[in-house]
């Protein structure tokens, strides 16, 4: 069995686009070092921001 940590103690990092800090996530297990967004909404802003120019 896996050992069970305090979320105090899970890894962060700060969303690119709107810069809050936000936990580790067991879904993201595999793509840790992939996500960069806090959330779906943040995500389509960037992109949205990204064809806009």
């Amino acid at each position: 069995m896996a050992k069970m940590r305090k979320k105090g103690d899970l890894p962060e990092k700060a969303c690119i686009c709107c810069g809050r800090p936000f936990a580790w996530r067991k879904k993201w297990e595999k793509v840790w070092d992939e996500v960069k967004y806090c959330s779906d909404r943040c995500r389509t802003e960037a992109k949205r921001k990204e064809r806009q120019g």
